[in-house]
């Protein structure tokens, strides 16, 4: 098989689902209203039951819940017969997963959902199934096609499904006014994390280089020298008045000027950009971004409070 005859299997599979995509945003009514209702005013959480490739399904849809605001949990439907039926109180709603609604376990198991839960959620394909029969809502996964090339392995049908997790999920976070500073609250590891919710001072450079206004060029280079960002930052007092880089150090002997008779004030760069120590590192990383310099003056109430370097922000993931 050649790549064209790879690429027009692929890109036909992705037309099947697409299309069937499709069909299910047009089914969308009032059950799905009143499935989203009834989970935002459970006093519990949200049970989610599957097995086999709908059980894949669930646990993703129970790990974009819990990351957007909905307490989720997952339960695979073989063990749930087996003693795990426990997990479910009565004030949770059930999110039952299946395409075909009849699978022995399934179908064994939903007398006990309904019975042990507020409410009883179907997402099935089969709305004549066991599992429909049981449930108070109904969320129809039907498919005309599945893409695999024998219609049989679950192709169409779980990407329906993970969508309609994904719809859920986000009807959800809207309902909750969930924010995407609620969201940075369960990612604080992550670089989405970071970027919403990280501050400049987690990100500080050990190293303070700093010389005062009358500080001689051997001064000056010492400091630069002595940390690793290539800067240092002229300081009168508290105050910051100026930095000097080893840019403009090269500049100012490349003029052949007595640098015995040259000191910090004459070649610094007045008025640096500055943040402030508190700020969100995101900030930082624009700062730098946009004015193209590779570090910034951190301040504490205007005052000399460190270095950020580009690099480092980079290194954590901050963009």
């Amino acid at each position: 098989m050649d790549r064209t005859n790879i690429i027009s299997i692929a890109k036909t599979t992705l037309e099947i689902e697409i299309s069937e995509l499709e069909k299910l945003k047009n089914r969308i009514d009032d059950q799905f209203a009143q499935a989203v209702e009834i989970i935002h005013s459970a006093k519990g959480k949200l049970i989610v039951v599957g097995i086999g490739k709908s059980a894949h399904v669930g646990n993703k849809i129970v790990a974009t819940l819990n990351s957007t605001g909905t307490p989720s949990q997952f339960l695979h439907a073989s063990e749930a017969i087996h003693g795990d039926l426990g997990v479910i109180q009565k004030q949770d709603v059930v999110l039952c997963i299946s395409n075909s609604g009849n699978s022995p376990e399934i179908a064994n198991l939903v007398p006990y959902l309904k019975d042990y839960s507020s409410a009883l959620i179907g997402m099935t394909g089969n709305k004549k199934s066991k599992l429909a029969e049981f449930s108070e809502i109904i969320l129809d996964t039907h498919v005309d096609v599945e893409a695999c090339p024998n219609k049989l392995a679950p192709t169409s049908s779980t990407t329906i499904q993970m969508a309609l997790g994904d719809a859920l999920a986000v009807a959800l976070m809207e309902l909750n006014d969930f924010k995407a500073n609620d969201f940075a609250k369960f990612h604080p590891g992550g670089s989405l994390g970071k970027n919403l919710t990280s501050k400049v001072e987690q990100f500080l450079s050990s190293q303070k280089p700093q010389v005062s206004e009358d500080a001689t060029i051997r001064d000056v280079i010492i400091s630069i020298s002595a940390s690793s960002h290539g800067i240092t930052v002229v300081t009168n007092g508290d105050q910051i008045v100026g930095v000097i880089t080893d840019g403009d150090l090269r500049r100012m002997l490349m003029k052949g000027e007595d640098i015995s008779k040259v000191f910090a004030k004459d070649i610094m760069s007045a008025h640096p950009r500055t943040i402030e120590k508190d700020a969100r590192a995101k900030e930082a990383m624009k700062t730098l971004k946009e004015n193209n310099i590779g570090q910034l003056v951190v301040t504490e109430n205007g005052k000399y409070f460190g270095i950020i370097d580009l690099h480092k922000l980079l290194d954590e993931g901050i963009n």
